[in-house]
């Protein structure tokens, strides 16, 4: 048997794992993006969000600092880093306009990202390269109005004719829809071969037949757009198929897996605004003589505010490391999304109860961060299919099945 001694020798490695003291390299990029956001998104988020104004200056600069390819590889114009990179970028982007954080996330996770990771050398070059350089955002479609979670049953369908596909369809809640300059679209080309017969598509916005709908007029991260988006005998070459065909679901299943851990950082961003303005606001008001900070009640909240999330930090630094270290994250990425949105709407509450009256009137940004909050427990798998998720992922641990 190896002795105690031996065993900590061996595991001094362990310390590689940034769960606890982000490494110096992402300490030096979250300040870059926090003096970014500070000067540059902060004193704009409040108009961005009622206006619903996409940032487009601002996405431009950030794709000047290499923001827009954080995960992609150095030879295509990327950042070449990983996905705790893109975790602190995105919280602290977040942190000042949670619209704009959900912009640089769902790129970076759900277009740049799988463009990365199964686009050809060409494809990266075309719809990679050339995005990144001239801060072009990306899309990517799988939900549609008849399903959202039971993306199994979508009805978009793609056949082949000659060197081409033909895509029919509508695709519903894409994120950057009106803005962006391609599409990841997610179809059926076999429809004898269920969730096998699923193949992936780089679609231009501006092919003949694709038709962006009007512009959701949402509750919160109201700077970033959605959109329906409609295919109607879109014609798409061969060599603009990602992946081989019947990957589709494959494709789109690993992509959601790094979404979620962009959604559960945009989560982090948003509580850490909402705890950093009741902090600021707990110290400023008077009431009974003496700042409200010193009040039991309000210390209680703040208390619970603050290590809920903290805890949603490091669920989220451990399911980024996992898959930076090519460990399964599945199971880690759910838990880190699930705690990290109920945090955010659980810290955003409280906010509000802490202000009081001024939390719920548009002078304060209280109430813009309650409504950012409420999309991360929706999108990339509502709280219901992460509590599945997480399920079935344990079963297997132990043996079981669960279905």
């Amino acid at each position: 048997m190896h002795s105690i001694n031996s065993i900590i020798r061996q595991s001094t490695g362990i310390r590689n794992m940034s769960c606890f003291i982000l490494p110096e390299v992402h300490t030096k990029l979250k300040n870059v993006c926090r003096e970014f956001s500070e000067v540059e998104l902060r004193p704009i988020a409040a108009t961005l969000d009622n206006k619903q104004i996409f940032p487009s200056k601002q996405i431009k600069q950030l794709a000047d600092l290499g923001i827009m390819g954080l995960v992609v590889d150095k030879k295509y114009g990327g950042f070449g880093a990983d996905s705790l990179a893109m975790s602190v970028a995105v919280e602290e982007i977040s942190r000042c306009c949670g619209g704009t954080g959900t912009i640089v996330s769902i790129h970076n996770a759900l277009y740049a990202g799988i463009m990365n990771k199964i686009g050809t050398p060409d494809q990266k070059t075309k719809f990679l390269s050339h995005f990144i350089k001239n801060g072009i955002v990306g899309c990517f479609a799988l939900s549609e109005p008849g399903s959202g979670s039971d993306a199994a049953n979508m009805c978009t369908v793609a056949k082949r004719k000659g060197n081409n596909w033909v895509l029919n369809g509508t695709k519903a809640w894409v994120t950057n829809g009106i803005e962006g300059g391609a599409i990841i679209v997610i179809a059926r080309s076999d429809l004898s071969k269920g969730h096998k017969g699923v193949s992936a598509f780089i679609v231009p916005t501006n092919s003949p037949g694709l038709t962006k709908g009007k512009r959701d007029d949402k509750l919160g991260i109201r700077a970033a757009s959605s959109c329906n988006i409609i295919l109607d005998n879109v014609i798409v070459p061969t060599e603009n198929m990602l992946g081989n065909e019947g990957d589709g679901f494959k494709i789109a299943l690993s992509g959601i897996d790094l979404a979620r851990i962009g959604i559960a950082s945009q989560a982090l961003g948003i509580s850490q605004a909402a705890l950093d303005c009741a902090i600021d606001y707990a110290g400023k008001r008077i009431a009974f003589d003496n700042a409200i900070i010193k009040l039991s009640a309000v210390q209680q909240r703040l208390a619970k505010m603050a290590t809920r999330l903290e805890a949603a930090r490091l669920l989220t630094w451990k399911a980024a490391w996992l898959r930076d270290n090519d460990q399964p994250f599945t199971k880690a990425a759910s838990m880190a999304k699930l705690e990290a949105s109920q945090t955010a709407t659980f810290v955003t509450h409280n906010c509000i109860q802490i202000l009081g009256g001024v939390g719920y009137v548009k002078d304060m940004p209280a109430e813009r961060h309650y409504r950012d909050a409420r999309i991360t427990e929706i999108y990339a798998g509502p709280t219901d299919i992460q509590y599945l998720v997480i399920a079935e992922n344990l079963a297997k641990e132990y043996g079981l099945k669960t279905r």
